[in-house]
């Protein structure tokens, strides 16, 4: 017995900024932070709507550097899986 109600609709998976590779772009679905946290993030311009591209990873991994509104900005992992992105709509990508 499935225990998805729908096997033939299943949910692709939540993607999150920190999945995004260097040279991708993506747009932000949600923040799932709160406090000063989610204030620093949207300060910098990171809400719904939001057009980010992957720009340099350290060679650490961690931080990497995204272009968001024209600015460089540098994210650490743990800050990026608390926003949720998808693929950028077409009319985004020019």
């Amino acid at each position: 017995m499935s225990l998805n109600p729908d096997p033939g609709h299943e949910q692709p998976a939540q993607r999150t900024l920190a999945d995004l590779q260097p040279g991708e772009t993506a747009e932000v679905v949600a923040l799932h932070s709160d406090g000063a946290e989610r204030r620093r993030l949207m300060d910098l311009g990171i809400v719904p709507g939001t057009r980010i591209i992957a720009e340099l990873r350290s060679p650490l991994r961690d931080p990497v550097a995204y272009r968001v509104r024209g600015a460089l900005i540098a994210l650490r992992q743990s800050q990026a899986v608390q926003i949720e992105i998808r693929s950028p709509a077409p009319e985004m990508l020019s």
